[in-house]
């Protein structure tokens, strides 16, 4: 490498950019809040307008503006503003897969990252107990509330995934079935099956409301408490666990696993999204980075690999566990056979 190359990649630029990253999260909150890109695509595409459409001062619209079109949330061109196609199809309030909303989720996650020196130091969270997962923790009925625009689309892809709409009646569970979006999709793809959600009281309120709007509540149940003590019953078809076994250690997950082994009808599957990093644990990147999300808000989970998986699987006694890729969405879906 010559010299000058050398010069080139030796750069602080990453620990800059790093450092202030922060500024990037607080842009496009502040966006979602002030409802700034629904204002764009109803045509008011100048400061001047924006300002006044979002009821702020036009300097600070104009900055906050010129900094999402340097992130690629806007494009500017002779002083006009547009929408990129992701915050088009993600970010307008009109548009029928707004996802905004996750945004005060997330909010909520992020403080449990302020202790994150002491995460290392202890390997797992500083909050209280076992943190975000501690028993009726009310975050969950914000994220039922709020995360549901996100899960739409991998729904409607586990459904496809595991043949939902030329499927047989179907006794499905749901667990930890939070907005209910996963055991709703399934209902609407298939006529005949019955769903039932578990999770806490609370939580279930919420899903329950989803049924209604899907129209499902003729086949959806409520199954309430705690996924580790709760009786599932028998005789279940498919079995639901999307985003739920990151949050804890392999004993604690096998714990489960053998649970809903015995829930399941033979011949039954269980069907898990989660992030699932590659053996590297460094790639693909999305899935791979969601393991400082849980170190820094969970007591022991993780991300798990394909493989770490599939052994938890295999000793709650499965028989085999197929990986599914669900790009261009993040996370992956691992179907496992009784």
């Amino acid at each position: 490498m010559s010299s000058s190359l050398q010069q080139q990649a030796l750069s602080p630029a990453i620990i800059f950019e790093t450092l202030n990253a922060y500024q990037r999260t607080e842009a496009l909150r502040s966006a979602i809040t002030l409802d700034l890109f629904t204002a764009i695509a109803e045509g008011n595409t100048s400061s001047g307008q924006l300002s006044t459409r979002i009821s702020a001062s036009e300097r600070g619209t104009r900055i906050l503006c010129d900094y999402l079109a340097i992130m690629g949330f806007l494009t500017k061109e002779n002083s006009h503003y547009g929408l990129a196609p992701a915050s088009a199809a993600f970010l307008n309030r009109q548009s029928p897969a707004y996802m905004g909303s996750i945004a005060t989720f997330l909010k909520s996650v992020s403080g449990s990252f302020s202790e994150l020196t002491e995460a290392v130091r202890k390997g797992g969270t500083t909050l209280p107990g076992q943190g975000t997962v501690e028993p009726d923790n009310p975050m969950w009925v914000e994220f039922a509330e709020t995360m549901a625009p996100l899960m739409r689309m991998p729904a409607q892809a586990i459904a496809q995934i595991i043949g939902a709409d030329a499927a047989p009646k179907w006794k499905v569970l749901d667990i930890a079935a939070g907005h209910g979006l996963y055991g709703i999709t399934l209902a609407a793809k298939n006529p005949n099956a019955e769903i039932v959600a578990q999770d806490w009281a609370a939580v279930l309120t919420v899903a329950e409301q989803n049924a209604a709007k899907a129209g499902v509540s003729d086949r959806f149940s409520k199954l309430p408490g705690d996924a580790f003590t709760t009786e599932f019953g028998v005789g279940y078809d498919i079995v639901l666990v999307t985003n739920f076994l990151h949050h804890f250690s392999v004993e604690t997950n096998e714990k489960l696993l053998r649970k809903v082994y015995a829930a399941l009808a033979p011949g039954g599957r269980v069907v898990t999204m989660e992030f699932i990093p590659n053996e590297d644990r460094i790639t693909p990147p999305v899935d791979a980075e969601f393991s400082l999300m849980m170190l820094g808000s969970t007591a022991e989970g993780d991300a798990y690999t394909f493989s770490e998986y599939d052994r938890m699987f295999r000793n709650a006694g499965f028989s085999r566990s197929e990986m599914h890729e669900l790009a261009p969405l993040p996370g992956r879906v691992i179907v496992s056979y009784k």
